[in-house]
This record gives C-alpha cells, structure tokens and sequence, in this order.
C-alpha cells in the first residue's frame, strides 16, 4: 500500500495512547518528543516512566481498563497493548476520522510511525509501508553514521541564513543562488569541525559580496 508522507503538529491534538508497558511507553516517548501536549494513556498498570511522566503532567493517565468511550475527541490514537483482542476492541472503536495505529497489526492502521533519524529540527523518516520494519531500522543505522550530530547546529545555522537572504533586496534568483551556494560542503565540515565563528563570517562576507554586487 501507498501512503502519504507528511510531518504532523501535535500541539494541542488529542493523543490516546491504550496501553502502558514498554512499547507503549516508547510510543509515548515519540509523541512527547513531537510536542504533543495532550495525551492520554489508558491502561490498568503503566511503567515507572509513564507514571513519572504524569507526575510532572507531561500527559494524563487512567489506570484502568480500555473502554469505547476513551476514543472520543482523540484525533490521534495509538493501540500499544500485549492484548490483541484489546487491540482490536481500540480498533473497532475508532471512527474513519481518527488516526489510528494498532501495533503489529499494519492492516488496521490508518497510519503508521516511521523510524526517523533526527538531528534536531531535521528528521529523515524511513518507512517500508509495514512490509519489513526491520528493514526500515537497519536503514536508519546507515543513515545514522552518515548524518551526524553537527547536522542539528547545520540545520540552524541554514535556517537563519535563510531568513537573512530572504530579507535582502536582491533579485529572486540571486536570493536562489546565495541559498545554492550556502549548501557547499564548506559550511558544513566547518560546523562538524566545531569552526562555526569561520563559518558565520564566510556566510555573511557572501551575502555582503552579493549586496555589494547590486
């Protein structure tokens, strides 16, 4: 099956999250990570860092059985129990509008979590549509050592070089050119180097090259 790729905002979505042992609260990880700041969990034990979690009000736990009702104004809903027939019943439950994941049961999804390489605000997601998960991870090792720690700092400093060229008062095709040009590996093996002053004055004497051009 084909899916539609695309990066999701949590904040202020409903998240339902059934079940509370360790998958669950590797699920529960991912949405918090993401900025989801309304999430449930429902189940009648959870583990010592859900509760943790809850104690510091990062989300909200009902510590009893799942029930039909839980998925009322969910808009995101995740079933992570080691009960398929709990599973199933979350399933059944939800409504054509909601998205819903059942663990290990791709067929009954309507949408499934990626493995992702992230490096702060750059996230690199793999999936293999259900297929092989396994798959998909070993890809995100590869990618892993290729994409390093200092992409995060990169990723920044590309964003405000952005920023900073798209409020220049040059032709649109300059501005493209500029943007090309910052890409050059150069900036990149200075921020991996820890060269970032270096970096930051070679970005801005092109941008006064480019201005001083017009």
């Amino acid at each position: 099956m084909t899916h539609y790729a695309m990066m999701v905002n949590l904040q202020n979505k409903r998240c339902l999250v059934v079940g509370g042992g360790q998958v669950a609260e590797r699920k529960i990880g991912s949405l918090l990570a993401a900025g989801a700041d309304d999430v449930t969990v429902v189940s009648p034990s959870c583990t010592a860092t859900i509760l943790e979690w809850a104690h510091a009000k990062k989300l909200m736990v009902a510590l009893r059985p799942f029930t039909p009702q839980d998925v009322e104004e969910a808009v995101l809903i995740i079933a992570a129990t080691s009960d398929p027939a709990v599973n199933l019943a979350v399933y059944e439950a939800g409504r054509p509008h909601q998205w819903i994941n059942i663990v290990d049961r791709p067929d009954l999804c309507s949408f499934t979590v990626p493995s992702v390489v992230a490096r702060g605000d750059l996230q690199i997601a793999i999936s293999t549509g259900g297929n092989n998960p396994g798959l998909a991870k070993k890809m995100r090792r590869q990618l892993e050592e290729w994409v390093g720690p200092e992409y995060e700092d990169y990723t920044l400093f590309l964003g405000s070089m952005r920023r900073q060229v798209l409020a220049l008062g040059v032709s649109e095709a300059d501005k493209r050119a500029i943007l090309a040009e910052l890409l050059d590996d150069r900036f990149l093996l200075w921020t991996k180097s820890g060269e970032t002053d270096r970096r930051d004055r070679e970005a801005e004497a092109l941008l006064n090259k480019r201005v001083d051009q017009h």
